[in-house]
């Protein structure tokens, strides 16, 4: 039940593709093998009040926030965020040579037992969605 979140500056619409990261970071969330298609969840937050650095209105600034259930291993986190983060870096690699930008990531487990769910999305899924 990967949830990814990403928080954003409201001048970056106009220098990146956000929908377009999107479907970046949930394909780089499946290719990690250890976050199934049928939970990922990837959503973007456009944060219209932000003072960043020295208040320059230039100042753009990205963060992606992964949400993992409890019980994968380190390794696997390790690997995850390495390859998610590289996909955004890869993606933002334009602005980031052109523009004042800033670029952060963190994972995080969730408590299984504080989180429940509930889904039908598997059946609706070609193969499981596993």
């Amino acid at each position: 039940m990967p949830h990814i979140q990403i928080d954003y500056s409201p001048n970056l619409e106009a220098r990146l593709d956000i929908a377009g990261l999107c479907v970046v970071l949930r394909d780089a969330a499946v290719a990690t093998g250890v976050l199934p298609l049928a939970g990922i969840r990837v959503r973007a937050i456009r944060v219209d009040h932000v003072v960043i650095a020295d208040g320059n209105p230039d100042h753009a600034f990205l963060d992606i926030a992964v949400r993992l259930r409890g019980g994968r291993s380190a390794e696997a986190k390790a690997k995850a965020t390495e390859i998610i983060f590289a996909a955004a870096q890869a993606y933002c690699a334009g602005v980031m040579a052109t523009s004042s930008f800033m670029l952060s990531m963190e994972m995080r487990d969730i408590d299984p037992s504080l989180s429940p769910k509930a889904s039908s999305i598997r059946k609706y899924l070609p193969g499981g969605g596993e």
